[in-house]
């Protein structure tokens, strides 16, 4: 692929189709190119993407280059920070195969500079923005109204996620520093306790449902944990050791079971969280360069990642697969004929008074006799002693 890849992010359609979009700067490409979103289709069978991109919108010179990318999980929108201009709304719409792309502005977000991070809620109904500056935004979606914006909310954003409910929202600094923000009204809930040796980098919210923590990638010292917050609290109940080394960048699975972290010279780990093991290590998956996207697939255990250097790379987890919808329903179908079977058998080979029709003088039978002409409609009747 041409260009030096900067971003990059999975997008679900409503067909249950799986894309990727990427952000590409004119780095080391002909001085006469220019930045560039592209999207590509992606295979499923092979976890690979497709060749050519199925549409590609070119940034004016006076833009700048993607910074990084936001998608609504919708899937219908799509909001770039760039160098220069701020922030750049693309809305979707097609199939795979006749995709359209059209670019619109973000008047409170258009001059805002650039954003080392993004993100929308688990419900699509609020965005957020975390500038160079330090500046923390939340509004809502898609009306863009302001719910916060905090000038001096950290010393540069680092890093930033929503709760699954939709509730919180989690900030990091370069300087080390966290806080929690209540993503309905923007005011502040808590700032994360640390040691003065800990730095808190970067941050996810548990997505199972049932585990409501705060994963956050800490150097401490000259170690690397993944800290656990409990958000009812919001003080740390322990810490894991799992990349084992500095991690550049942090992502969880949109069912909560897995989360990922990349290191600062291209490995990868993916955790269970349910045990905080380790199931997946890609070593040198960028050999020597900062991962700077990592994302799950929407549907597959498969994850994206990019890096200046060498640019989008697919990779396919090896974690045990999951059971499919279908699978459960033909193992209670197999279960059933099962049994059904093995009634038969026994039914066959038992001697039961209930096995019609009954032979005359079929042995081991029980015969009855009916007494009186009363009951001859109940051989169970009384009898006279």
């Amino acid at each position: 692929m041409q260009g030096t890849v900067t971003c990059g992010s999975w997008i679900r359609r409503p067909e249950n189709l799986n894309l990727v979009v990427l952000g590409k700067s004119s780095k080391k490409r002909e001085s006469a190119s220019r930045s560039v979103i592209e999207i590509f289709s992606f295979d499923p069978q092979t976890a690979s993407l497709s060749n050519s991109p199925q549409v590609t919108y070119v940034f004016e010179e006076t833009e700048g280059e993607p910074v990084t990318i936001a998608v609504h999980p919708s899937g219908d929108d799509l909001v770039c920070s760039t160098s220069k201009g701020g922030c750049k709304l693309f809305e979707l719409s097609g199939q795979e195969t006749n995709l359209k792309l059209l670019a619109k502005e973000l008047p409170p977000l258009q001059d805002v500079g650039p954003q080392n991070c993004m993100a929308f809620s688990v419900d699509g109904s609020k965005f957020a923005t975390g500038g160079v500056d330090g500046r923390v935004r939340i509004l809502k979606w898609p009306s863009l109204c302001i719910i916060l914006d905090e000038a001096k909310a950290h010393n540069s954003v680092r890093d930033m996620d929503f709760s699954l409910d939709s509730e919180f929202l989690a900030s990091t600094s370069i300087d080390g520093s966290a806080r929690i923000w209540k993503a309905e009204d923007g005011s502040a809930v808590a700032t994360l306790t640390r040691n003065s040796d800990e730095k808190i980098e970067l941050c996810r919210f548990s997505k199972d449902g049932t585990k409501p923590f705060l994963f956050c990638a800490v150097q401490k010292g000259d170690k690397a944990v993944t800290s656990v917050y409990d958000i009812s609290t919001w003080k740390k109940i322990g810490y894991k050791r799992l990349l084992r080394k500095p991690a550049a960048i942090m992502s969880i699975s949109l069912d909560g079971k897995y989360l990922a972290l990349g290191s600062k010279d291209g490995d990868v780990c993916v955790a269970e969280v349910k045990t905080m093991e380790v199931s997946h290590l890609s070593r040198r998956l960028h050999l020597g360069t900062c991962i700077a996207s990592l994302e799950f697939c929407p549907s597959q255990r498969v994850v994206l990642t990019t890096s200046n250097e060498w640019g989008a790379v697919v990779t396919k987890l090896n974690v045990p697969a999951d059971w499919k919808e279908w699978q459960i329903y033909l193992v209670l179908v197999g279960l059933f004929l099962a049994s059904a079977v093995a009634f038969y058998i026994f039914f066959q080979n038992s001697d039961s008074f209930w096995k019609f029709p009954l032979g005359r003088d079929q042995p081991g039978r029980p015969k009855f006799e009916i007494l009186d002409p009363q009951y001859s409609e109940d051989a169970f009747g009384p009898l006279d002693m």
